[in-house]
């Protein structure tokens, strides 16, 4: 008597089961069964991990799903209590039919019935029921919910339905037992319905987690989802502690009553044969013109292409071109090439900009000959077999990056070429990391947030930046297994989030992913729909791939906005200085200039290059050639940044330089010595050891991802040789032994984070683009990356500092002047209109569309009137505060005591005009009418903080001015951060601050928020302003106790502290030390040639220290004698500009420095 559990939930019934497949399936086997189920809540996520892991241990795998069932049409979205919503029914895939109908019903309860949880209808189940098994669910099934509510005539209808729509023996009543007394209830009507009916028993029980002891994660799992604590009386709980996935024994003694139910879940198992075809490819195909057939019309493309791109047509490059063809062709990949060609061409032709190419791509010479890349692949030594490798047959990756902002029309081109179902984007799942899932879990156990803050950053960051878990944290950090065996809650703490960690929390959209099938989606994978009402596959990209479905990602590259955007400036100007247009793809790639700049750190706004350590590398390397910015781009990530140093002193000298062996010499002297790339990797096995192409990929591959065993074979082929495989090694060619076992030991370390050389041979292609812009055309460089990052105002701020920098000024935005975009113009950038709060893109192109059409605005009445229907009140509030009507007569001031009065006085005119009144504008002579405007009233303008703190209302940013400016010398001397540091950059996916680092930071209490803890005492959540942007500053109980009475919003401080990180996120400061701006304890040092020369003016200067007292302690140097002294007449002076200028008149300017100091 078999039994096989039928109900069961993994963790991809998001934060509702918390078993993990892998775990889960040896447990299985532990437990003595060979087949078990897979039932998540409505969805098919783990479907596929599942399988997998059941096959390799052994283990049938059952594929199903706990759907839920609308009570009436899936289409009918009422107001209903959640209890009517939907009942729960298991459906079991029988075979591959059953499979497919699954896939299909499940799609729909996404794409159709969506209405809280993914809903299907009987009509679905009648329509799909196939190859499917069904059984009544948990106490929410509509039969025992019938039973529940002691309307049993209703529940055995219900039942005798859903064996009408499955068939005989296709539907089971199931039998549930975790202690509930509602269950055991609704089991004696369950075994009646059965005896009057014949539908079969099964016994299962609903697993939500793995073992016994794991009820406590699980209750704590379910807080989380519900928003909850542990302590909370009224929330969702799973009582008894019954709900874990229990031995045949158990199982059989809980329903000793009646085995038959036991049994039948072994026949069920049985029964359920469905096998997963991986590694058939399910293209769609391209619809290529009369007369040609794929591969021809490829060929056509490609030699066309070949033309254009090489004048000279040698014969290497037409046998390199040829066998890319022929390999192409071999591996089934022509529609591939076409499909992508085909969305290139369109975006090209719709002007959209497409990057030069990206990942291995690179390396194709018919991916560049078809215009997919432009990055020629012989100029730069890129290898095909990268990217398609014929002796391993995987699908081509062609990534290509669009214009962001015009990515989605890319996208709306092929969904309608294909077809809306044959099109879909890829999910992606947000994980439990170590670090969230204990502050998670603290969360719901109601712990001091303080505490688990503590306890999660003692989780380090792993080699090359990879997430550290829990057990190897307890390896690595001392003090945090100290604490897990010394504090009894940390212990609790971090065993509850061990068993929760790595569990699926919520679904996400791949930034890039689109499927291309060649039927319906849903016909090969499950999909689902995301929150914004995206069409999403319900398997990861890495199943996709596996399961033959064609993946390509579209990127949305800002950089590529900028150029596009920069050139739109440029040509403009060009054009009407009667100059030929700039073409971006024909610049010079050697100029000094450019390459000087970017070695003098001038990189900000430079793609690739613009992070502080990336500026540093790049001062120290000083490029002076495209390789030296393809190897930065290589060598600037974590692994490779070790032999910075080696390229550096390599390139500064090459005769130092030493090679292992002659070989080595030229495959390695383009990067000074050292290993960069992936590819040089294989030239080393093809070039020293006699291996293909396709073998040495192998091999690397191999490598990167420490297969021991194709490894120490690939050793032994690398150093000796293997006749079978035509490989002669090492040895043969006269390179000994040990040089061979250490080169290839020397590859072994380095194949973990070499890069792709075609990807940064690319991306250095983008960066010096944008570095030739920024050095010729500033101006329209640095407008159009502002016009970028319209939205950030982090952003903004620095590159207006950029902008400063190279002396290019901000100018206020202008209704007569400038634009919607940020536009270059004669005194230097004008703001975007676009950017001002409250100020939509409607309004901007509506003031530009008619200054262009009527000309110039001539007064606030006449662009009030101009733009009247158009433009509100609090838009025209706006656009005065920001000063884009300076440009009008009358002052800030004026203009916001009037604008109200004019609104409402045009309002009224057009009312009048439209009820067919003659107006007193109908009648006076057009000379006149401006006599008769209301006038501006004599009021003066708005103080400078005031027209600063408006600025900062509308822009987001201080422009004509910053209330720090006056304090840059002192937080320049005191700082050792500013806010940007703490942005998290998610293109570079990085910060510039580290846990480790103390750090002081200085600017305005924006706002101070305070709360109270969860043990009653006081903090406060300090928004920091520097003249960069904004920081959050915490400040915790102790420290607030401290410092409470000296905080108050708008006034400025300089805090020093620890930074606080978050995954993926902006950086916090914890404060330490809070000091006013005036309390930053200063010194005034002055010099003197000698002791005789201080003596002589001792007294002429305790004179003057006496009369100008302050806080700055008056440090004097004898500069002969070499001694400090420090007066004891006054305790300080004032440090002010006029004291400071008495002083430098009197001493001399080398002889008098203000020094700050942070206590």
């Amino acid at each position: 008597m078999s039994f096989t559990h039928l109900h069961l939930h993994t963790g991809y019934s998001l934060l509702d089961g918390s078993s993990k497949i892998k775990e889960l399936v040896k447990r299985v086997k532990e437990l003595g069964m060979d087949a078990c189920a897979i039932t998540d809540h409505g969805v098919m996520y783990g479907v596929i991990d599942f399988y997998n892991a059941c096959k390799s241990e052994g283990i049938k795998p059952i594929l199903g799903c706990e759907v839920y069932v609308a009570p009436g049409s899936r289409f009918e979205k009422g107001t209903e209590k959640s209890a009517k919503r939907y009942n729960h029914l298991i459906l079991l895939a029988e075979n591959e039919t059953g499979y497919k109908n699954l896939m299909k019903m499940v799609s729909k309860g996404f794409t159709e019935g969506f209405y809280y949880k993914p809903r299907v209808d009987y009509e679905l189940l009648t329509t799909y029921h196939e190859g499917l098994i069904a059984t009544s669910a948990c106490l929410a099934g509509i039969v025992p919910a019938k039973l529940r509510q002691g309307d049993y005539e209703s529940a055995r209808a219900e039942a005798e339905r859903l064996r009408d729509i499955f068939g005989e023996n296709n539907f089971f009543l199931e039998l549930q037992d975790h202690g509930i007394p509602e269950q055991k209830f609704t089991n004696q009507g369950l075994m009646r319905i059965s005896s009057e009916t014949g539908i079969p028993l099964i016994a299962t029980n609903d697993c939500h987690y793995l073992y016994k002891e794991d009820a406590e994660a699980h209750d704590v799992l379910i807080c989380i989802q519900t928003q909850k604590i542990v302590t909370d009386e009224d929330r969702m709980k799973y009582e008894g502690g019954q709900f874990y996935v229990k031995s045949p024994e158990e199982m059989k003694e809980i329903f000793h009553y009646i085995p038959e139910a036991i049994e039948n879940t072994g026949k069920i198992a049985k029964r359920c044969n469905v096998e997963i075809e991986f590694g058939k490819y399910h293209l769609p195909k391209y619809e290529v013109p009369e007369g040609f057939t794929s591969l021809t019309y490829l060929t056509k493309l490609c030699e066309e292409g070949f033309k254009k791109r090489y004048e000279e047509e040698s014969e290497e490059l037409k046998k390199r071109l040829g066998y890319e063809l022929d390999t192409i062709t071999d591996m089934g990949f022509v529609d591939y090439f076409l499909i992508v060609w085909d969305y290139v061409n369109f975006a090209k032709a719709k002007h959209i900009p497409v990057g030069p190419g990206r990942g291995s791509a690179a390396g194709s010479i018919v991916a560049y000959c078809l215009g997919i890349t432009d990055v020629d692949p012989i100029r730069y030594n890129l290898l095909f077999e990268r990217f398609l490798n014929p002796e391993r047959v995987s699908m081509p990756d062609i990534d290509i990056d669009f214009c962001e902002s015009r990515r989605q029309e890319v996208i709306d081109y092929v969904t309608e070429k294909y077809g809306r179902e044959k099109v879909v984007q890829i999910i992606t799942f947000g994980t439990m990391a170590a670090k969230m899932v204990i502050r998670d879990v603290g969360r719901a156990l109601d712990l001091p947030y303080s505490f688990c803050d503590k306890i999660a950053k003692m989780i380090p960051v792993g080699k090359n930046g990879r997430k550290i878990g829990i057990d190897d944290a307890l390896e690595l950090n001392p003090d945090f297994k100290r604490l897990y065996e010394e504090d009894e809650e940390a212990k609790r703490l971090i065993d509850l989030s061990k068993r929760l960690e790595g569990l699926p929390r919520h679904t996400s959209i791949h930034a890039a992913g689109v499927v291309i099938s060649k039927r319906e989606v849903d016909c090969y994978v499950p999909v689902s729909v995301n929150s914004d009402g995206t069409v999403t596959t319900q398997y990861t990209m890495e199943t996709i791939e596996r399961l033959g479905l064609l993946k390509m990602d579209f990127l949305g590259l800002r950089n590529l906005t900028v150029i596009e955007k920069a050139i739109e400036f440029i040509n403009k100007r060009r054009r009407i200085e009667g100059k030929e247009e700039l073409d971006i793809e024909k610049i010079d790639m050697t100029d000094e200039n450019v390459y000087l700049m970017i070695s003098e750190g001038k990189t900000e706004g430079v793609f690739q290059l613009e992070s502080s350590g990336m500026t540093s590398f790049m001062k120290k390397l000083r490029p002076d050639n495209i390789e030296d910015i393809i190897a930065g781009i290589s060598l600037y990530r974590p692994g490779p940044m070790d032999f910075i140093n080696d390229y550096i002193n390599g390139k500064k000298n090459p005769d130092l330089i030493e090679y292992d062996c002659e070989e080595l010499k030229p495959i390695l002297k383009a990067t000074y010595g050292c290993m960069v790339y992936q590819e040089q990797v294989m030239q080393i096995v093809r070039d020293l050891a006699g291996y293909s192409y396709g073998h040495s990929d192998l091999l690397r591959r191999a490598m990167s991802k420490k297969k021991a065993a194709v490894m120490k074979e690939g050793r032994q082929s690398f150093v000796y040789g293997d006749k079978e495989k035509g490989i002669h090694g090492c040895v043969s060619k006269g390179i000994s032994e040990s040089i061979a076992n250490k080169i290839y030991d020397k590859m072994i370390d380095f194949a973990d984070y070499a890069f792709n050389r075609s990807h940064a041979a690319a991306y250095a292609y983008v960066a010096y683009q944008t570095a030739y812009l920024k050095y010729y055309y500033p101006k329209e460089y640095i407008a159009a990356l502002l016009t970028s990052v319209m939205n950030r105002t982090d952003k903004i701020s620095e590159y207006i500092l950029a902008g400063k920098n190279i002396g290019i000024a901000i100018l206020p935005p202008d209704i007569n002047e400038g634009g919607g975009d940020f536009t270059p113009a004669k005194e230097g950038i004008r703001y975007g209109m676009s950017a001002i709060k409250g100020v939509g893109e409607n309004v901007t192109e509506k003031i530009v569309k008619d200054r262009e059409e009527r000309g110039r605005y001539k007064s606030f009445s006449d662009f009030v009137e101009r733009l009247s229907g158009t433009l509100n009140k609090k838009g025209l509030e706006a656009l005065i505060k920001s000063g884009a009507l300076d440009c009008l007569k009358g002052t800030r001031r004026a203009k916001m005591a009037i604008y109200e009065q004019i609104i409402d006085s045009i309002s009224h005119e057009k009312r009048g005009r439209m009820a067919g009144q003659i107006s007193l504008f109908d009648i006076v002579p057009a000379e006149d009418i401006s006599a008769m405007e209301v006038q501006m009233p004599d009021l003066g303008e708005f103080d400078a903080e005031t027209k600063l703190a408006f600025e900062k209302e509308m822009l987001g940013i201080y422009l004509s001015g910053h209330p720090l400016e006056n304090y840059q010398d002192m937080l320049n001397a005191v700082c050792t951060a500013n806010s940007l540091d703490f942005v998290y950059d998610k293109e570079e996916g990085s910060l510039n601050v580290t846990t480790e680092k103390n750090y002081v930071i200085g600017g305005i209490a924006e706002t101070i928020t305070k709360k109270l803890t969860k043990k009653n005492q006081q903090m406060a959540f300090i928004t920091l302003e520097d003249l960069f942007g904004n920081i959050e500053v915490i400040v915790f109980p102790r420290d607030y106790e401290k410092y409470k009475n000296i905080l108050e919003e708008g006034e400025k401080y300089v805090i020093s502290g620890k930074a606080s990180l978050e995954e993926e996120s902006d950086a916090k400061l914890m404060a330490g030390k809070i000091i006013p701006f005036e309390e930053v304890p200063r010194e005034v040092w002055l010099q003197f040639e000698n002791r005789a020369r201080l003596e002589e003016l001792e007294n002429e200067l305790n004179e003057f220290f006496i009369l100008n007292k302050g806080n700055a302690k008056i440090m004097l140097y004898c500069k002969a004698e070499k001694q400090i002294k420090q007066i004891s007449i006054v305790r300080g002076i004032s440090y002010s500009e006029e004291v400071i200028g008495l002083l430098k008149s009197k001493l001399g300017d080398e002889n008098v420095k203000l020094v700050t100091k942070m206590p």
